[in-house]
């Protein structure tokens, strides 16, 4: 049986869709019907980063999983989004993945921002989509009971503005619900993937300053959204909160939510056999 790492599931896809080229990293393991997984903001993220808890149990099911690093982060090619959606830019960056790796409909899976990287995907081109896993997603707009922007965030601009060990256990301690589960290890391999790319997190800034409304609310649009979608949070997410996944869930036309108790922000890493669980079970029914 293979062992599935980062390092033997790395590629590169050089992409060239709606005026958008560059080079893309991503990895890939397994045969099957495709599963994409888009991972946050955060500095330092990557697809691999967000979802190494979770490919095996994917792979082993009968899926490939596909691990994008959206452009601007991680291994991918560095942009400035001065204008426009990032949601936007990002799915147009996947589908233009999707093109090079030739397939043709993909279940997508969005953390945070990459949730509302999924909604801008499927909003464009919907025939492209089997179903929708969003957790913790961004992009429908302000919260109805929490001043904006919540702790987690503040605590991410503030990272990027100031890239130190200290501000980013600051931002990862807010990240999940039980702190302690982080490794020193991994906070140290966040640390220098995070460092590695020091232009991406010059060029996040100067896109957010000239840029504050890089995530559109797509909130008015949800209605147009026909997949089926499984919306997850966190009870205790302090990045994106809860009630924005309660207006995704009257907004879709499909969907169904599962909220986490003892859950921050990262579902598919804090109760990653139960999350496996629940959304394998959702893409076979």
């Amino acid at each position: 049986m293979t062992a599935w790492t980062e390092a033997n599931t790395s590629r590169f896809a050089q992409i060239d869709e709606g005026g958008l080229k560059l080079r893309v990293h991503y990895n890939d393991a397994g045969t099957g019907d495709a599963v994409v997984m888009l991972h946050g903001s955060g500095a330092g993220a990557s697809g691999w980063s967000n979802f190494h808890r979770n490919v095996d149990a994917f792979v082993d099911a009968g899926y490939r999983v596909i691990l994008p690093d959206c452009p601007g982060w991680s291994k991918s090619d560095p942009v400035v989004c001065d204008k426009g959606s990032r949601a936007v830019l990002n799915a147009t960056s996947l589908k233009g993945l999707l093109d090079v790796l030739d397939i043709e409909r993909v279940h997508v899976i969005g953390n945070s921002m990459g949730g509302g990287n999924a909604l801008a995907f499927a909003l464009a081109w919907p025939e492209r989509v089997g179903k929708l896993v969003i957790m913790g997603g961004g992009g429908v707009g302000p919260s109805l009971f929490q001043p904006m922007p919540l702790e987690g965030i503040k605590l991410l601009y503030g990272l990027y503005k100031a890239p130190t060990m200290e501000n980013l256990r600051k931002m990862l301690d807010v990240f999940v619900f039980d702190p302690s589960a982080l490794t020193d290890e991994l906070v140290r391999q966040r640390f220098d993937n995070m460092m590695e790319h020091r232009e991406h997190l010059d060029n996040f800034v100067k896109s957010v300053e000239a840029n504050p409304d890089w995530l559109p609310d797509l909130s008015g649009r949800l209605k147009e959204i026909k997949a089926p979608t499984l919306v997850t949070w966190g009870r205790d997410d302090r990045f994106v909160p809860l009630d924005s996944g309660l207006r995704m869930l009257w907004g879709l036309q499909n969907a169904e939510l599962h909220v986490f108790s003892r859950c921050g922000h990262w579902a598919q890493w804090e109760h990653a056999e139960k999350f496996n669980r629940l959304v394998l079970d959702f893409l076979a029914q």
